[in-house]
């Protein structure tokens, strides 16, 4: 008889230049992001950002296994991409569509990518809004 095939989640998350790619299938509940475990994870601001999107499957995340790949961007662009795609994954292997009302409720960046991107530089300035000073003297 053939193997059953095992189920894996592939998923993606971003926040302005930085991209997570998430994959989870069933294990024992480790978490790691680009292979470091997610309880030594550094900043803490940025670990608990990620914790987010586990605490409302408390129970259920000690069934699955989540490895993240995340690139670009800055500290906490890749913390956000990450919780985007771990929630979008754990609602996608669960199946369940009161997860996601519940990811969407507390925090719509969650389930959808932010389309926020930073203001390009105009002319006669040094920023997007920053202009020269004029002087009528």
């Amino acid at each position: 008889m053939a193997k059953e095939k095992e189920k894996i989640i592939n998923t993606s998350g971003k926040r302005k230049t930085a991209v997570a790619r998430a994959t989870i299938k069933a294990g024992k509940g480790r978490i790691r992001i680009n292979n470091i475990p997610i309880e030594i994870h550094m900043p803490e601001l940025a670990r608990l950002k990620i914790m987010e999107a586990i605490f409302p499957v408390k129970e259920r995340i000690n069934h699955v296994d989540v490895w993240v790949s995340v690139a670009g961007g800055g500290v906490m662009g890749q913390a956000q991409a990450t919780r985007t795609a771990i929630a979008r994954g754990l609602v996608a292997f669960f199946k369940d569509p009161t997860l996601e009302a519940t990811y969407k409720h507390l925090d719509r960046n969650l389930m959808v990518n932010d389309s926020r991107r930073k203001e390009p530089k105009h002319q006669l300035g040094r920023g997007a809004r920053k202009k020269r000073q004029k002087s009528y003297r």
